[in-house]
């Protein structure tokens, strides 16, 4: 994975092939997956119980995104809350690629703006 995907720290990035095969990961999804970077090679689909498993394949076969949060306790009883977006990736010829998981941890109280629109001067944004 290149180098500026390596200092994100607390941004998980894995990415699989169209079949569910994990083609690569950042440190930091390496650090939170089960065995690191040996799962590269190996189906995500392996990896995960039910529901969870039917839901990444329902995903791979409608080519949709899955956006989420989820609370977990660390080891160390810290508590955690993280954003999962799981979105599909083309190839250079637009063909389906798989998918990208990207698991960022936000804090629980994260502040919300709405942005009003942009006055419109007739040209396209």
């Amino acid at each position: 994975m290149d180098q500026y995907f390596e200092g994100l720290g607390t941004i998980a990035i894995t990415v699989c092939d169209a079949k569910g095969n994990i083609l690569d990961m950042n440190q930091h999804s390496a650090d939170v997956n089960s065995h690191g970077h040996k799962i590269i090679n190996n189906n995500l689909l392996d990896c995960h119980p039910e529901p969870a498993r039917t839901k990444l394949i329902g995903l791979l076969t409608q080519q949709a995104s899955n956006i989420y949060t989820i609370e977990k306790t660390l080891p160390t009883g810290q508590k955690v809350k993280k954003l999962i977006y799981q979105t599909p990736w083309q190839q250079a010829d637009g063909s389906f690629g798989g998918l990208v998981e990207l698991s960022l941890e936000v804090p629980f109280d994260m502040p919300h703006y709405v942005r009003p629109p942009k006055p419109s001067n007739g040209s396209p944004q």
